[in-house]
């Protein structure tokens, strides 16, 4: 139809939020026009003059109106702004589920896949990061299974239709909040819908942290990014920083090998968290005079313009490492570093707000805290009904195999609650009914 409005999508190959993207445009039967700037140079330039000189993807257009990439998209998907951009009619949704699983990666769909099979018929809400951290790796090296690996996103997608096809309901939405006060609980949405809920699954996984330094948020999306994979080919030829000293930040700096003139990984103190494989290849990075690493060094400043990009970072050293909690100390060097491109991986932060005003018990990180022990259970937090899995509970292994096995955990003990709750209401009604017969 005439009315309908023009969706332009810029996106690259082997990029998981231009995936999100568009999933979430397919999600909802709008038609967009899609442009793979990856190996176009005139739409790279045509996607970075329109984009107001940003050179990440995706770049979302609605009727030529910049919307931005995956964040802010996103964003305006929470509020509901979106539809109404879109022309699409929506009202408040109140519908009634068995079971709601917050959280789409890959403990929320182990636990689908499991509630599912058990005919609990789980509603699982994506988030604001659908697939979760996973669709950010390019190879999943060590999932048992798949000996010769297997990337992210084709790991996460076939869990989703393996979901799906056992009769478990995926949808894009964020929650706002959790309201345990009323049974069954009420999941209420950042979009006005509000779903009813015997039970709730909290696998809403972590987002990536930032480093709170002057020109960061001013240059992200100009140079500044948290997923090399997504952007990384945008700074060929550019010498990059990595931040971080986990797999992540290995994996990362090894990725823009491929892209870099060179990559400088910058950790804040000696010795490494990540695995020992990430460390021996990062070492045959450096042997073949690809990374250069920079230990017991932070990042204070990152310089540049939207125009421009980022010119150069500065940097402060100490050889006990945390400089920047040592700048008045004469051991302390400040230099600055001429780069291109600056991409962070030092770690995450639960996605537990929406549970906030709940009586589930957290830590101070917002980590949520569960039964644990060697019994059923596991899985259940202090409010009864409401069970974690995956990064929200797990600060300590974070691995994908682990958060499915989390997941499984959660699904199982959801439905026994589940089950149980049925039980002890046929019980309460017995004496009713007998009343009845009188």
């Amino acid at each position: 139809m005439s009315d309908e409005p023009r969706v332009e999508i810029y996106t690259k190959t082997d990029c998981p939020y231009c995936e999100m993207a568009k999933d979430l445009f397919d999600a909802k039967g709008v038609d967009y026009e899609l442009y793979n700037v990856s190996e176009d140079e005139a739409l790279f330039e045509e996607m970075v003059e329109r984009a107001e000189g940003r050179k990440t993807a995706p770049e979302v257009f609605v009727d030529d109106e910049l919307i931005g990439g995956w964040d802010e998209t996103s964003a305006l998907e929470e509020t509901g702004e979106l539809d109404e951009m879109l022309g699409i009619e929506t009202g408040e949704e109140e519908a009634h589920r068995r079971l709601v699983i917050a959280g789409s990666g890959i403990a929320g769909l182990t636990a689908a896949i499991y509630a599912a099979r058990s005919n609990n018929e789980p509603l699982v809400i994506e988030g604001t990061e659908p697939g979760g951290q996973l669709t950010l790796t390019t190879d999943v090296a060590n999932y048992p299974g798949f000996p010769e690996g297997i990337g992210g996103p084709e790991l996460i997608n076939n869990m989703k239709e393996q979901a799906t096809q056992f009769g478990a309901d995926v949808i894009n939405g964020v929650i706002e909040e959790v309201d345990d006060s009323t049974r069954p609980y009420e999941v209420r949405m950042k979009n006005g819908d509000v779903y009813t809920a015997d039970a709730v699954i909290a696998a809403s996984g972590a987002s990536a942290r930032t480093l709170g330094i002057p020109g960061e948020d001013e240059m992200m999306g100009y140079g500044v990014s948290t997923c090399a994979t997504c952007d990384g080919a945008f700074f060929r030829g550019e010498e990059m920083v990595v931040v971080g000293g986990g797999d992540a930040a290995m994996e990362e700096a090894t990725f823009l090998t491929k892209f870099a003139e060179k990559v400088y990984l910058v950790h804040r103190r000696e010795e490494f968290r990540a695995e020992d494989y990430w460390v021996d290849r990062i070492g045959e990075e450096v042997e073949a005079g690809n990374v250069e690493i920079l230990t017991n060094t932070e990042v204070t400043e990152i310089d540049g313009t939207p125009d421009g990009g980022v010119d150069h970072v500065s940097l402060a050293t100490h050889p006990e490492g945390h400089p920047k909690d040592r700048l008045d100390e004469p051991e302390t060097e400040e230099y600055d570093l001429d780069v291109g491109a600056f991409f962070i991986a030092i770690g995450h932060t639960p996605n537990t707000e929406y549970l906030e005003n709940t009586g589930v018990e957290m830590d101070a990180d917002g980590y949520l805290k569960t039964h644990g022990g060697t019994g059923g259970g596991q899985t259940e937090t202090d409010v009864p009904g409401i069970f974690g899995a995956g990064d929200v509970v797990d600060y300590h292994y974070q691995q994908a195999v682990t958060a499915a096995g989390m997941g499984c955990k959660a699904a199982i003990d959801a439905d026994e609650y589940l089950e149980g709750e049925e039980r002890e209401a046929a019980a309460a009604a017995e004496p009713a009914l007998a009343e009845s017969d009188d």
